[in-house]
């Protein structure tokens, strides 16, 4: 019995070094050893502070509407929502006529008409959020040969897994801002390249990018190039913050009505479960045990 508690515990020791020296690997932030092959990112995104965080999360309108001036008038000369349709804009505080008048801005092909042809018009509230570009191939011509992401999905698509110990705190209280917390992190990490550290032409190097040391997208945002009404800072951190949450909003713009949904079956299964239990009390309670 001595030998089994003894081996089981010498087990254990060596899986918990094992596992702690991968959690020191991984540390390293996907430094390349010699002779070995890079991970990346280089750097992972550190967690930011998010109104919609945490079970009661909810989403802050005022910062939904900037973050949706910066992908107005910065990401959409690129990036196309085509999952997205502008109705869905009153969600964050729009009226139907505010709304209406901003579908108008953009055009979008419609057709064909009594003759066969295809035309564009102004845009409905109906309609979805055009790419800037009529095909990929086109974006990728105009982009050194990389077709930008569409933006619908990109805060749930994207996002680095926490690994070792934070997977298990996750489990008790959900960890869902992975992709904010990383589009937070690429926009606000463009920096020089280390002393040794060469980037292919046409790309900029960011620790924080999840496929590569650098990439083909430039740094987009600069300080004070969207101008915020509410006198909120107009710094690249807070840019990166608003339209990472907006970019959070089109993934999931159901988030907060699902919380509450998932509050209300937790409360109606511990109300269930007493009742439960205290229906077995009352049914056996004059049996013989």
């Amino acid at each position: 019995m001595k030998k089994l508690v003894t081996g089981i515990l010498s087990l254990a020791v060596v899986a918990g070094l094992g596992l702690g020296a991968a959690v020191a690997e991984e540390a390293k932030g996907g430094e390349e050893h010699a002779g070995g092959t890079p991970h990346y990112p280089i750097h992972k995104p550190e967690q930011q502070e998010w109104s919609f965080a945490g079970p009661f999360g909810h989403y802050d309108k005022g910062q939904l509407q900037r973050g949706l001036k910066v992908y107005t008038e910065v990401c959409s000369a690129c990036h196309s929502m085509n999952l997205v349709a502008f109705r869905t804009l009153e969600d964050l505080g729009y009226s139907e006529a505010q709304v209406k008048a901003f579908a108008a801005n953009y055009e979008v092909q419609d057709g064909p008409n009594a003759e066969g042809e295809m035309f564009t018009r102004k845009a409905l509230p109906s309609d979805h959020f055009p790419s800037p570009f009529p095909n990929k191939e086109a974006a990728a011509a105009a982009n050194n040969g990389a077709a930008p992401p569409d933006f619908s999905l990109i805060a749930k698509a994207r996002g680095i897994e926490r690994g070792f110990p934070q997977f298990i705190f996750d489990m008790f209280w959900p960890y869902q801002e992975g992709g904010p917390d990383y589009i937070h992190a690429l926009l606000t990490g463009y920096q020089d390249p280390p002393q040794g550290v060469e980037v292919a032409e046409g790309t900029h190097y960011n620790p924080y990018f999840a496929n590569a040391a650098a990439l083909a997208m430039a740094q987009p945002i600069s300080n004070d190039q969207v101008t915020y009404d509410d006198g909120t800072p107009q710094t690249v951190d807070q840019y990166a913050k608003d339209v990472a949450s907006f970019l959070m909003w089109a993934a999931e713009p159901h988030l907060e009505e699902r919380k509450r949904t998932g509050f209300m079956v937790m409360v109606f299964l511990l109300i269930f479960t007493g009742l439960v239990y205290l229906t077995k009390k009352s049914v056996y309670a004059n049996k013989e045990h």
